[in-house]
């Protein structure tokens, strides 16, 4: 856009540098928010213990993505999330099982009722730490020149640019539309995606015998 390059943008005085690192943090933020993207997507699991908190949510949790909670000692899932109202019926009522159901409340996931200690139990989450510093601590926004985004750089720029140039008072209908095509085709290809059957038998094998195709010895 005709500026010239700063030799640094966290470190730097100068207004325009700090409003375009504000500007950018602020379009890493939202573009995160906009679509569950793979690389946001983390992994926890936690080993259970006889009460009924079992567990804090890791430090930068989004949120949890729904039916992920699994018991693998059990090799069943753990149901849930239950409303505030059906919790407290469970909790007043003297049958409360037989599977373990959850709640995320106070920064902590329960159980009800208590399981057994020593299972393992695995869920996944969004994390809201959508880029990391040299170290590969994950971050809420750039604080060093260094840091890295987990998300697609390229995007970021073309957020930057319209932002930017809505806060001066610019035309940017034309930026946006670019930025909103590519956002749009990151979050249709972000991941995979499983082909849809009306049978549900895409991935059954049929029994019979199994004949590799090339040569054989006769």
């Amino acid at each position: 856009m005709g500026f010239t390059t700063p030799n640094t943008a966290t470190g730097s005085t100068d207004p325009q540098v700090i409003q375009m690192t504000a500007i950018l943090n602020e379009e890493g933020q939202e573009l995160s928010r906009r679509h569950t993207w793979q690389a946001l997507v983390q992994e926890a699991t936690f080993t259970t213990v006889a009460t009924e908190i079992q567990t804090a949510i890791p430090t930068g949790m989004r949120y949890l993505i729904n039916d992920t909670i699994w018991n693998r000692d059990l090799r069943r899932p753990v149901f849930g999330p239950l409303t505030a109202q059906r919790w407290q019926q469970l909790k007043a009522s003297n049958i409360q099982g037989p599977w373990n159901q959850f709640r995320i409340i106070g920064g902590n996931i329960k159980f009800i009722p208590a399981p057994v200690a020593g299972q393992t139990c695995a869920y996944e989450y969004v994390s809201d730490n959508w880029c990391y510093d040299t170290g590969n601590t994950g971050k809420t926004a750039f604080t060093a020149d260094d840091d890295t985004s987990y998300l697609d750089e390229q995007i970021l720029q073309l957020g930057l640019r319209w932002r930017f140039k809505k806060e001066k008072g610019l035309e940017y209908g034309e930026d946006f539309s670019t930025y909103e095509r590519m956002v749009m085709d990151a979050i249709a290809r972000d991941g995979a995606r499983d082909l849809l059957t009306l049978d549900g038998m895409r991935w059954d094998i049929p029994p019979g015998v199994l004949v590799p195709s090339g040569n054989w010895n006769l």
